[in-house]
């Protein structure tokens, strides 16, 4: 958590500053040393150029930069960590936004590997590979249909990197095997690399009950199975938070953001 302190000192301090005549030459001074050695905010990634230069190439569609109003992606960029040359596997990669973003993060000495489990892609994408997965932007992209709890071919990796966003719940009423899923991840990660999952917050209490209606998950159970993995939790996003979510609806009904944690596990 961070200190209230600075700023009870930085209102003291400006209360003397404007009963002297200096203070036009103080108080300046005095902000900048206080904007210099005031620690971020938890969850307040800092967005670096080369990001930024990800999340503007002119050659990004339409629909990810509607996309990328709720997914705020230059803070997840910076939050997960990713850089180039890389090799990075996306989980439940959908039509390909994230694993997008990652291929153009670890460039062409990188790769990613993409994941869809079968049924997601039979029922959502009519069996057809995402369109997306042609673009020249995508050529360190290999894309793979396989079960959740089977997720890679053998021989993949070692990854430095795995992402899961919003998926994690679906693997609860696919009827996955989580734990031996989380195992998988732990040995194929390099020692050092991380986990990132992101996912719609449930309410205390309501475990992964609500994984076919709302498409929720409480935020307790990513946390315990991981550990059971082996994972160590290392930082926490609070950038996808939202307090006022009820958490009793859908994200695709609601009428305002979900509330979603973001979460990053290491490999010791």
């Amino acid at each position: 958590m961070v200190s209230n302190k600075p700023n009870r000192i930085f209102l003291r301090e400006l209360r003397k500053s404007l009963a002297r005549p200096a203070a036009s030459i103080a108080l300046p001074i005095f902000v900048s040393l206080l904007v210099v050695s005031a620690p971020l905010k938890a969850g307040e990634p800092a967005i670096t150029p080369a990001i930024q230069a990800i999340i503007d190439s002119p050659d990004r569609s339409e629909d990810d930069r509607e996309t990328d109003q709720r997914r705020h992606p230059a803070k997840m960029l910076a939050f997960i960590g990713v850089k180039p040359g890389m090799s990075a596997l996306d989980i439940g990669t959908g039509r390909g936004y994230t694993a997008e973003l990652l291929a153009r993060s670890v460039g062409p000495g990188g790769s990613v590997l993409a994941q869809n489990d079968t049924t997601i892609v039979e029922r959502f994408l009519k069996g057809t590979t995402p369109e997306r997965f042609n673009k020249t932007v995508m050529d360190n992209v290999t894309y793979v249909v396989r079960p959740y709890d089977d997720p890679f071919p053998q021989g993949s990796g070692p990854f430095d990197l795995i992402t899961i966003m919003f998926v994690y719940h679906d693997m609860e009423w696919l009827g996955r095997d989580r734990a031996a899923m989380n195992r998988l991840f732990f040995d194929a990660l390099k020692p050092g690399g991380h986990v990132v999952v992101v996912d719609h917050a449930g309410n205390p209490g309501t475990g992964v009950s609500e994984s076919k209606t709302t498409h929720r998950i409480e935020e307790s159970v990513v946390r315990s199975e991981f550990a059971a993995a082996g994972f160590e939790l290392v930082a926490e996003g609070q950038f996808l938070r939202n307090p006022d979510d009820p958490r009793t609806e859908s994200f695709r009904e609601a009428a305002i953001a979900s509330d979603r944690f973001v979460l990053k596990f290491r490999r010791p």
